[in-house]
C-alpha cells in the first residue's frame, strides 16, 4: 500500500512537471508547418508535420506526448537553416490509436515509412526519451538511412534507466493519468477520445516488458551520435558512460583522433526539465550537425 502511494506521488509530481513544460513549450514561437498530414502505414495511420527547407532532421517525441508538446520551443529554431519532419508514432496526437502490434521495431519502421512518403532518403534522427529508443531502433533497422543520430534523455535497454525509474513503470496504472496534461494534448487532437484508455494500456504494457537492443547493435552504429542527458534525468549515468565508449567515445581525445560521437551532460536538469534548455541543445546541435 506504501509503494502504491508513493508511486501515486511520484507520478502526481512528474504530471506537474509536465504540465508547465508543456505550458513553456507551448509560448515559444509559433510557426505553421509547410505540409502535414496521415500516412497509411502497415495497417495504421501516421501523423507527421514539415517545417523549413535544407538538410532533413526527423524529430520523435517522448511517450504520451505531441510534436507541440515535445518540440514547440525548437521547431522554429531548428527550421530556420534544415527541413524538419516531426512524427506522431502510433497512437500519439493526430495518429490514431491501432490494435496492431507495438514494439521498437514496428515504430521505426513507421518512422521509415513516412520518409519514403515524403521522398527522403537519408535524414538526421533525433528522439527524445520513448522518441530516443525508437530512434535507436532505427538506427539497428535502418543503417543507410541515417546520416546522424541525436538522443535526448533516452536509453535502448532497461538496464539504462536508474532503479527508482524502472520501479516506476511497473507502478504504471492508467488511472494516474487522468485529467492530466497529456490527457488535455491527447484530447485536443486525437481523432478518437474514447481510444485514450486502451492507448495508455498499450503504452504501459511495452513501458513494463523489459528491453535490450543490445550493445553489439549499438557498437555497429557508424553514423555519429549526439547523446544529451540531464544530470539527474533518471538514466544510469555508469551505463550512460558504457553507452558513449560503444560509441567510440570516452577516450583520451589528446593523444589521437577525436571521436565522431560526442556527450553532452547538462547540469542541474531533470528527465522532464531538461527539454526546456532550448538554448543549450540548440548550441549542441549546431556544433554537432555544421
Amino acid at each position: 500500500m506504501k509503494n502504491l502511494i508513493k508511486t501515486r506521488n511520484v507520478f502526481k509530481s512528474l504530471l506537474f512537471i509536465i504540465l508547465m513544460t508543456t505550458v513553456m513549450q507551448s509560448h515559444g514561437q509559433q510557426i505553421e508547418p509547410s505540409n502535414k498530414g496521415l500516412v497509411p502505414l502497415n495497417g495504421t495511420k501516421v501523423y507527421y508535420e514539415v517545417y523549413g527547407k535544407g538538410k532533413p532532421i526527423v524529430l520523435l517525441h517522448g511517450a504520451f506526448m505531441t510534436i507541440g508538446s515535445n518540440w514547440g520551443q525548437l521547431i522554429p529554431e531548428l527550421a530556420k537553416n534544415r527541413k524538419v519532419i516531426a512524427i506522431e508514432l502510433q497512437g500519439h496526437g493526430h495518429s490514431p490509436f491501432s490494435d496492431r502490434k507495438f514494439d521498437h521495431a514496428v515504430l521505426a519502421k513507421d518512422v521509415a515509412g513516412v520518409m519514403d512518403y515524403l521522398k527522403i532518403e537519408n535524414a538526421t534522427l533525433l528522439g527524445y526519451s520513448f522518441g530516443g529508443a525508437i530512434a535507436y531502433q532505427f538506427a539497428i533497422q535502418y543503417p543507410k538511412r541515417l546520416n546522424e543520430l541525436v538522443i535526448i534523455s533516452a536509453t535502448y535497454k532497461s538496464a539504462g534507466w536508474m532503479p527508482e525509474i524502472n520501479n516506476a513503470f511497473k507502478g504504471m496504472k492508467p488511472e494516474l493519468f487522468d485529467n492530466s496534461p497529456m490527457q488535455q494534448a491527447y484530447n485536443a487532437v486525437a481523432p478518437d477520445k474514447t481510444k485514450w484508455t486502451k492507448f495508455l494500456e498499450q503504452m504501459i504494457s511495452l513501458a513494463q516488458r523489459p528491453f535490450d537492443l543490445g550493445d553489439a547493435n549499438i557498437a555497429k552504429i557508424s553514423a555519429p551520435v549526439l547523446i544529451v542527458a540531464g544530470d539527474n534525468d533518471g538514466l544510469d549515468k555508469i551505463e550512460l558512460a558504457k553507452t558513449y565508449q560503444l560509441l567510440g567515445g570516452a577516450v583520451a581525445g589528446d593523444f589521437g583522433q577525436m571521436p565522431k560521437s560526442q556527450l553532452a551532460i547538462i547540469p542541474g536538469q531533470s528527465h522532464v526539465s531538461v527539454m526546456n534548455q532550448t538554448k543549450t541543445i540548440l548550441g549542441f546541435l549546431n556544433n554537432f550537425l555544421k
